[in-house]
């Protein structure tokens, strides 16, 4: 059959630049989003650091004001978008309504206020302080901290060289992994190492921090830690005669076993069995942990008149706006549809726009789960509802997927505490009435349940099954104990006591 050729006609969907850009902004964390906005700053030409700051948009922001009066500035009115040709486009993003194209709110004001706006302070124009991370202290790791213990010692050339090869050898745990004749052969060294000048150094490593550091076995490592604690220590001959001998039999909590084979009392072995459990299998680990556990809040949701409010945090807001006299310079200059500096000032007014469309995305978001757990701030873990994306979806009239974009890393300063949107979506179970409940509230229940349960005889998981049978929630032991796992509890006999 020969080739042909035929023309059809086909409608399908685009996503311009402007909303990829917009999809993309708005699945990104606050942290990644400032990042994102520097970034920005630093290449863009038609973009500058807006340091202007009100103290009525301050006081608009503690107020529990929308954002959308207070922190956009007209700017740049002059300057004409530069039109970039023909292409495809789409009216919204996901059934989520779009900017207004005319718009000539190209700024964002900048707020310079601790996150849950107890003031504002003018910054200065370099940016100093206004990023988190600028306030991370990082820790030294093993090896650097090992390394700068090792000065303090007055050691010859090879001496310091075998201690330096043992502690590159140590494992981010503080565990020394490798025999020491292996070690002898991995350098090159004249006269050749031998197993007697390692041992020396391994002594004098184990030494330089903490106890523990540079044990070859567990056993080592809490022998260490023992003979580091004074010699009158109660029952630390009995503790270092279990970590020598008899960790399986701890491990298993034989009692009775263990007392026969040590020969000591009940007394003396409750006491070096919980003076081995204070010990620190891991002391490598406790180094090089940097501060970065903290979360920057999206959103700040208060209580006014008996009201839950939700309001954009003003610490992430952004602080950038179109720089005004190169747009209108720009403007002004001949064939300035054709400059390569067209699609700049085009992609600046494009980051604009989606910043606002962002944050309003989310304080909408955030409003939605604020209505629909109301009980949640009001009575704690307990009384939190049943929540699903589509809800939400529904109730704006978004797509679910903007709502999945919009609650992922994002996070809520509330007053009892800050929670991820994530938080404010937990499963649907059932009751025996018919009804339903959270996970989220079984969780809270088997908390309450296991804190006043008696320690000597802890509750196991059918146990806490029938409980919470009996006020009407129908869940598995193995739901039970996948919960129990999540919250970071342990099993019924790990949390017996002597």
């Amino acid at each position: 059959m020969p080739p042909i050729l035929e023309l059809r006609a086909k409608q399908s969907l685009a996503l311009t630049p402007r909303l990829q850009q917009s999809v993309r902004l708005l699945q990104l964390s606050s942290l990644e989003f400032q990042q994102e906005l520097r970034n920005a700053l630093d290449t863009n030409p038609f973009l500058e650091y807006d340091e202007t700051q009100t103290e009525d948009a301050a006081l608009g922001a503690d107020n529990g004001n929308s954002m959308s009066d207070t922190s956009l500035t007209n700017a740049a009115d002059g300057a004409a978008d530069a039109p970039l040709g023909a292409e495809s486009t789409m009216s919204s993003m996901e059934g989520e309504p779009a900017a207004d194209a005319g718009s000539r709110d190209d700024s964002i004001s900048e707020f310079s206020s601790d996150p849950f706006g107890r003031g504002a302070s003018r910054n200065s124009g370099d940016g100093e302080g206004s990023d988190p991370a600028d306030w991370v202290r990082i820790e030294p790791s093993l090896h650097e901290t090992l390394h700068d213990a090792l000065r303090l010692y007055q050691l010859n050339e090879r001496d310091r060289a075998i201690a330096q090869l043992i502690i590159e050898a140590l494992d981010d745990d503080g565990y020394l992994r490798q025999s020491l004749a292996e070690l002898a052969g991995v350098v090159d060294i004249e006269p050749a190492l031998q197993e007697d000048e390692l041992s020396i150094a391994l002594k004098l490593v184990q030494s330089l921090d903490k106890p523990g550091v540079g044990a070859r076995n567990l056993s080592e490592c809490l022998t260490l830690q023992l003979c580091a604690m004074n010699e009158d220590t109660p029952s630390r001959d009995v503790a270092l005669e279990i970590v020598a001998h008899h960790l399986e039999r701890l491990a298993r909590r034989e009692q009775a076993e263990l007392q026969k084979k040590i020969g000591c009392s009940a007394d003396e072995l409750r006491i070096a069995c919980a003076l081995v459990r204070r010990l620190d299998p891991k002391p490598g680990e406790n180094y090089g942990q940097s501060e970065d556990n903290y979360v920057v809040p999206d959103v700040i949701v208060r209580q006014v008149k008996k009201q839950w409010v939700v309001t954009i945090n003003p610490a992430v807001l952004p602080r950038a706006r179109i720089h005004r006299m190169y747009a209108e310079l720009f403007a002004q200059s001949a064939g300035a549809s054709r400059s390569p500096l067209a699609q700049q000032l085009q992609e600046a007014r494009w980051l604009i726009r989606n910043a606002q469309q962002r944050f309003t995305t989310i304080q909408r978001v955030a409003e939605c789960i604020v209505s629909h757990q109301k009980a949640f701030f009001d009575y704690g873990e307990i009384a939190l509802k049943p929540l699903v994306l589509r809800d939400v979806a529904d109730e704006l009239g978004l797509h679910e997927s903007t709502i999945s974009r919009a609650t992922g890393n994002k996070y809520m300063a509330t007053p009892r505490g800050i929670f991820e949107f994530k938080h404010f979506f937990p499963r649907e179970l059932s009751t025996e009435s018919g009804g339903t409940c959270s996970a989220a509230a079984v969780r809270a229940l088997l908390k309450e349940m296991i804190a006043k349960e008696n320690t000597r005889d802890p509750l196991s998981d059918v146990s806490l099954a029938k409980m919470l049978a009996d006020q009407g929630v129908i869940v598995a032991r193995r739901t039970v104990a996948k919960y129990r796992h999540l919250m970071k509890v342990p099993p019924a006999e790990l949390r017996r006591t002597a």
